[in-house]
């Protein structure tokens, strides 16, 4: 009767994901797996913007958990500017950086200055379409002086990895554009590109931390990541009776890792998990057949037994999320407006 209510109330694909795939059999705390399903959840795409949160009491009852710890795992992840909460509503997926640049109030405030634009120009005699004329003609002019290519940074975690997002999202670009990688670390010993950057793109869970590497200038705009085809296919092809072996640097991602690659091998009834750091670790890679690692854990790949099959966990920039937010905030940026003024 209680899981009913909730996803009336909530998508029951969300309500299983943050109660259900809380797993008493990971090495991990409930509290970190729920922040990780959260988290991660947002930068792989599995949250969207503006989808609404199950309550605290809610949440704590659907997966066993006491509120104190969903209120605080809220109550973290709002300071880090992935959740907001709208009293009398509830709490919800933050917008994205560039979903922002289309909130109501952003229109709302132009639409007013637009009103007292054909306001002036009505006094001074001019028609709509004289005005519709020259707002064209204007745009076209600055869109001229900025017809430039820009340069764009990945920000990422890993240092191969990222490169390897930069060189996935370079094929996507138009123009003359370039993109390059850092990671955070990089950037956070103040390693900074020799020529100035346009605008920093980085994983939805990490953008206030890059914003507040990177301010006041240039905008950051965040996308989501997707499994790698590769990494699809190969755990599509693990043999039936093959023990797998889950292998991730931070706690906090195998909570929503774990279901990821079920998801892909359901023919396969063994699944174990653990941390790199676990001391344990030798002893574990001695019971599995294959190891799916995260991006990040590479160690692992030198203490493998010669007979175990290693796949990397890897994500790649999901295509839509870089034709819906990064590409329409380079063009953005291109015709002068003020990215950052809206992203604020």
């Amino acid at each position: 009767m209680r899981t009913r209510r909730l996803e009336q109330r909530f998508p029951a694909r969300l309500v299983g994901n943050l109660s259900s795939a809380l797993d008493r059999s990971l090495p991990v705390p409930l509290g970190v797996q729920l922040r990780g399903l959260i988290e991660y959840g947002i930068a792989c795409g599995e949250l969207v913007a503006g989808t609404q949160l199950p309550s605290v009491r809610d949440l704590a009852e659907a997966g066993g958990v006491a509120p104190m710890t969903v209120s605080a795992v809220y109550k973290d992840l709002r300071a880090a500017g992935l959740l907001v909460t709208r009293p009398g509503a509830g709490t919800f997926i933050a917008e994205t950086s560039a979903n922002r640049l289309h909130d109501p109030e952003t229109l709302q405030r132009l639409e007013r200055h637009v009103d007292a634009l054909l306001l002036e120009a009505g006094t001074a005699g001019l028609s709509t379409a004289d005005m519709a004329a020259l707002f064209n003609a204007r745009v076209a002019r600055v869109r001229a002086r900025k017809a430039r290519a820009l340069n764009i940074c990945m920000v990422g975690v890993f240092q191969s990895a990222t490169e390897a997002y930069a060189a996935d999202i370079a094929r996507q670009l138009r123009g003359q554009d370039t993109i390059r990688a850092l990671t955070i670390e990089q950037l956070r010993s103040g390693t900074v590109p020799s020529d100035a950057v346009d605008l920093y793109v980085t994983l939805a869970n990490r953008r206030l931390e890059v914003e507040a590497l990177v301010a006041p200038d240039p905008p950051v705009v965040s996308i989501s990541f997707i499994p790698a085809e590769r990494t699809r296919t190969r755990l599509a092809a693990i043999d039936p009776v093959a023990r797998i072996g889950i292998v991730s640097v931070f706690p906090e991602f195998l909570a929503l890792m774990k279901p990821g690659v079920l998801r892909f091998t359901p023919h396969v009834q063994s699944v174990e998990v653990a941390l790199a750091g676990d001391p344990g670790l030798a002893a574990f890679l001695e019971r599995v057949n294959v190891v799916v690692y995260a991006t990040g854990a590479e160690r692992v790949l030198s203490e493998l037994p010669p007979d175990v099959e290693a796949i990397e966990y890897r994500h790649v920039p999901d295509p839509h999320a870089v034709q819906r937010e990064l590409l329409p905030a380079i063009e953005r940026l291109r015709a002068g407006l003020p990215l950052r003024e809206t992203l604020a």
